[in-house]
């Protein structure tokens, strides 16, 4: 395995940064495309798409969130290159993450506020604005509002990472029946990513500027740091070795974090201490999710130091921790799994330069790798009817 020293690392940081992009913040664009502004309120907005219909939403169908415009795409994954374009809805600039529920209701993290989707009708039914103030609406990276968002699991509460530009984020709590925001809890810097414990007691907030996750009591709102740092937190806002995405490990609740093919960050909630175990893709990695049986699925967006690290890939590990490193072509950013768990639709999305509009559909059991071009700048997948969602 390759150790390279946190110091060799930082060295390469400056030489690459314009190609990659990495994940130091620069305060601008990263390029995304400029949304047509979405309708404000709470009235129900549908854009057919090619092939788009009236019909039910079937079951496997993917939702994904078009990062670079202000919809949500339906795609009937067909395989063999080619997906069925069920039409898009629009729900605000810059959708990040979506939180399923069981009522059929696709919950949809954006610059504005939290979008309502109707997935059998596909139709916006609210638009909730957040409490925090994120400043103007704008698009890339580094935009304010929404990011990771996850469901209680009762359904009765969303809850939604906000990232106020320059600042430390909040935690939005969204009542779903009166779609509102009904409280707003203080976390750490750019929150990519939302989780919730099996029993609902605890919400976890991934913060990649801050190096760290909240972990916030639903009991009494209070926030609790564990620092998640497996390099350190040498060049602060400025390093790319931050965390971005974690998973709830279904056997025992732990918090999976993944770090350049590296290291796997193992965290219990309950007591903060994070234990490091060794992962093999040696890539810089973003999104990860787990599967019913605890296998994890990590992906690696490609390398920072192109001369020492490896391309994009799908890590496919086991319970035990054996891997698979699937090649992926170009970077991605999240990862979802279909019902059946033998399809791994990873996005192309990817938060910097070089995303592209589509996503490889990865046999799990083959490695075969099928690109479907889907949306625009499509960031977080879910599956209808599926285990869950890009959003870790």
């Amino acid at each position: 395995m390759n150790r390279r020293s946190l110091a060799g690392r930082l060295a390469a940081l400056a030489a690459v940064t314009a190609t990659l992009g990495g994940c130091a913040p620069d305060g601008g664009d990263d390029g995304a495309a400029s949304p047509v502004s979405a309708p404000p309120g709470s009235t129900a907005q549908r854009t057919p798409g090619s092939g788009g219909t009236s019909a039910r939403t079937p079951q496997g169908t993917l939702l994904v969130t078009d990062f670079g415009a202000d919809t949500v795409t339906f795609v009937d994954p067909a395989g063999r290159g080619t997906a069925a374009d069920l039409g898009s809805v629009r729900v605000g600039t810059a959708p990040y993450g979506i939180a399923l529920g069981e009522d059929g209701t696709a919950w949809v993290a954006t610059a504005e506020g939290v979008a309502a989707v109707d997935t059998r009708t596909r139709v916006r039914t609210a638009l909730v604005p957040h409490r925090t103030d994120t400043g103007p609406v704008t698009t890339g990276e580094y935009r304010g509002g929404g990011m990771g968002i996850a469901l209680s699991p009762d359904g009765s509460r969303v809850y939604v990472g906000v990232n106020v530009p320059g600042g430390k984020g909040t935690l939005e709590v969204v009542d779903t029946e009166r779609r509102e925001v009904t409280r707003v809890v203080p976390i750490g810097r750019r929150p990519f990513d939302v989780d919730v414990s099996r029993d609902g007691r605890q919400v976890y907030a991934t913060n990649h500027d801050s190096f760290d996750v909240s972990v916030v009591d639903t009991g009494d709102w209070t926030a609790r740091r564990i620092e998640v740092a497996p390099y350190g937190t040498e060049g602060g806002l400025g390093s790319w070795l931050k965390p971005h995405y974690a998973a709830v490990r279904p056997s025992d609740g732990a918090l999976l974090l993944p770090f350049e093919g590296e290291r796997l960050a193992v965290v219990d909630p309950g007591t903060g201490r994070v234990r490091i175990e060794d992962m093999t893709a040696n890539t810089h990695q973003h999104g990860v999710t787990a599967g019913a049986d605890g296998t994890l699925y990590v992906v690696g967006t490609g390398p920072i130091d192109p001369s020492e690290d490896d391309g994009p890939s799908l890590t496919v590990r086991t319970p035990e921790g054996d891997e698979r490193v699937v090649p992926l072509d170009g970077p991605h950013e999240t990862v979802a799994l279909s019902a059946d768990g033998r399809t791994a639709y990873v996005s192309g999305g990817f938060t910097r330069d070089g995303y592209w509009n589509g996503l490889s559909a990865v046999d799990v059991a083959t490695g075969r790798v099928t690109r479907l071009p889907v949306g625009e700048r499509p960031l977080a997948v879910a599956v209808l009817g599926g285990q869950g969602t890009g959003a870790g």
